[in-house]
């Protein structure tokens, strides 16, 4: 399984897209949350504003320490839920309420972040639903944080694949999906052979993320199934 993103390694991202006072609002903001737990409620949603905006990293096609699809927001947020004083189901509790109050950055935040915390019973519990939340959106940004790390390892096999082939239709990149290489599956690729095999029989384009799972000469848009 993709080893999960390390906080060290967000903070070292951060620090080449924050100004010095934007990582000082982190810094203070990572205390406040340790001393008192509902400060975070506050904090949460003024990440973007108060530390920094846009691409954590540049667009690259190379393997990194920290994915590329996560946003300066993502990374501060992440790291507001590891300060947190909590464990087991009160983690789970609080985890939850951001995701279900927040908005549509916050709830990426949120199952981003989850990929930080130590994954006992009580967490698993309450973040399962959550990713089967995000995989139920239409919101690609959302869809993808939902099949980052904590997903990826937590979601059982048919979910998993479903996810996969949702990312297909709405044209998210598969590489930006954690765990594909351990967890594709004869049946993952029998389904996304399937999906190609209609739309070349409709005239349509196949898409291009298809072949990291199915190896062309498997593809025969002809034949019956």
């Amino acid at each position: 399984m993709t080893p999960y993103t390390d906080p060290s390694e967000l903070r070292a991202a951060l620090r080449e897209r924050a100004d010095t006072s934007g990582m000082r609002w982190l810094e203070e903001a990572l205390t406040r949350v340790a001393e008192r737990r509902s400060a975070i409620g506050t904090l949460f949603p003024a990440a973007g504003r108060e530390c920094a905006r846009g691409p954590l990293v540049e667009d690259s096609e190379e393997p990194r320490a920290v994915p590329r699809t996560w946003t300066c927001e993502d990374a501060v947020r992440a790291l507001l839920l590891t300060a947190l004083p909590l464990e087991g189901a009160e983690l789970g509790s609080e985890v939850t309420a951001l995701y279900r109050y927040g908005d549509a950055a916050e709830k990426r935040g949120v199952l981003r972040g989850l990929g930080l915390l130590r994954a006992d019973e009580g967490l698993v519990e309450a973040g399962l639903p959550l990713v089967r939340d995000g995989l139920r959106s239409n919101d690609t940004n959302l869809v993808a944080a939902a099949l980052s790390e904590f997903g990826a390892s937590r979601l059982d096999a048919p979910a998993y694949r479903q996810g996969v082939l949702k990312c297909v239709f709405l044209g998210i990149p598969l590489r930006d999906i954690a765990g594909l290489p351990e967890r594709a599956d004869a049946e993952l690729a029998r389904m996304l052979n399937d999906y190609a095999r209609e739309r070349s029989a409709a005239g349509r384009e196949i898409p291009a993320d298809v072949w990291r799972i199915v190896d062309p000469p498997e593809l025969h848009p002809h034949r019956e199934a």
